[in-house]
């Protein structure tokens, strides 16, 4: 059975709540009301249902309580309710009615456990950043709802707790893993995905454009093993005396080697390796060769396993061409610059010019409206305007394209 009088209560007290009125700052008399309509209490204006005439005896009971005041249509008492007044003199008894807390002491349990946060959190830049905001934010009298919910402090604590296990982690593992490790049941941690990247996308850049599980994998935290796929020419040697494990020219399509073995194997300098090629999508490097390369699967976003194997070939390499290939669209151009930003390593880009757009027309896509808004604020950004990058951009958003890796099938001798 609905229970109309909290429903009802409830919603008053989230327009007081989120008035002037419950802080004290109206200047001019202002009423807390609940109008009914059929958007908001649709039931009342069912005339097959009797729900008329239960919502009708429980408002009449908070009006007897001094809770609410009843406002008649057309003043005809009993007749139809126009809609219900909030009784602010009685406030306080309105709370204890419904067992809820008065925002202000909420307000005050949050900020008091942000403070606590705060102080262990210095060394974690998302979560200190986030803190802050939250703060910022309560004590501004602004809203705060995207992230966390007033009433329930536990959830906050989970939330903050989660970022700071993330940004804390050292340990390759699972997802479960580490929800087990940290929460001592296996799906705490992804119940709070959602939010979790919203955050981590907000208040690290680098981040803006990842899923909830690329922004993990860059803690060391996979949902799966997180296997890197490799090809083309060259040896992987194990142990001190670089004992031979594999060549890799002896399989056409490669192989794929887990993170955590990545760290036990070395690639070492191969003078057959002209070019070393990181390739965006997985079809096209299942699909790609070419002679006298080395080609790495980068899955998107590249995270910290495949920086680490790529700065150790470049160290090994560093006179071998460095070639990123990925799709031509905003997304790709952004992959090829976090790419080179964060490895430090001089890429060129292959395959991803006006000639491959014109050669492949008839495969190109209409770049939308949030690809034309991203295309701008890429090309506002001063290394953009100073790189290879500025003519394809400048042709794609000349002629509203954009092309997928695997549209490009250039057979490559």
């Amino acid at each position: 059975m609905v229970r109309y009088d909290t429903r009802i209560l409830n919603c008053l007290l989230d327009s007081y709540e989120n008035s002037l009125l419950s802080r004290g700052e109206n200047k001019v008399a202002i009423h807390i009301a609940f109008p009914f309509t059929k958007k908001t209490i649709p039931e009342y204006f069912n005339e097959s249902s009797l729900d008329y005439e239960d919502i009708h005896s429980a408002l009449n009971e908070l009006e007897k309580q001094g809770f609410l005041s009843i406002v008649w249509k057309q003043g005809k008492v009993g007749h139809i309710i126009q809609k219900v007044l909030l009784n602010e003199k009685n406030i306080d008894k309105v709370y204890s009615y419904l067992r809820r807390k008065p925002k202000a002491d909420c307000e005050k349990a949050q900020l008091e456990l942000l403070e606590s946060k705060e102080k262990c959190n210095k060394e974690n830049p998302v979560t200190y950043a986030f803190i802050t905001y939250l703060k910022n934010r309560i004590q501004g009298g602004k809203s705060v709802k995207e992230y966390i919910k007033f009433s329930d402090l536990d959830r906050t604590e989970r939330i903050l707790s989660a970022l700071s296990f993330v940004e804390c982690n050292r340990e390759s593992c699972y997802i479960r893993e580490f929800s087990i490790r940290h929460f001592g049941d296996s799906k705490v941690f992804e119940s709070l995905f959602g939010v979790l990247g919203n955050i981590m996308r907000r208040f690290e850049p680098q981040f803006a454009e990842m899923d909830i599980y690329e922004i993990l994998s860059e803690y060391r935290i996979y949902h799966t093993p997180d296997y890197v796929y490799l090809k083309g020419e060259g040896q992987i040697v194990y142990g001190e005396e670089d004992t031979v494990l594999l060549d890799l020219s002896l399989l056409a399509q490669g192989i794929g080697i887990s993170g955590e073995d990545i760290k036990r194997i070395r690639i070492p300098r191969n003078d057959k390796i002209k070019k070393v090629i990181t390739i965006e999508n997985l079809t096209t490097f299942f699909r790609w060769t070419e002679e006298d390369s080395f080609i790495i699967y980068l899955g998107g976003y590249h995270n910290s396993v495949r920086r680490e194997l790529l700065c150790m070939l470049y160290k090994e390499m560093p006179e071998a061409s460095w070639l990123h290939f990925g799709d031509i669209d905003v997304g790709g151009f952004e992959i090829y610059r976090n790419l080179c930003e964060r490895t430090g390593i001089p890429f060129k880009l292959y395959h991803m010019g006006i000639e491959e757009l014109r050669t492949y027309e008839k495969y190109t896509k209409p770049l939308t409206k949030n690809d034309e808004r991203r295309l701008k604020m890429l090309l506002g950004k001063e290394q953009i305007n100073q790189s290879e990058q500025m003519e394809v951009l400048k042709y794609m958003e000349k002629h509203g394209i954009k092309l997928e890796q695997e549209a490009v099938r250039l057979s490559v001798k």
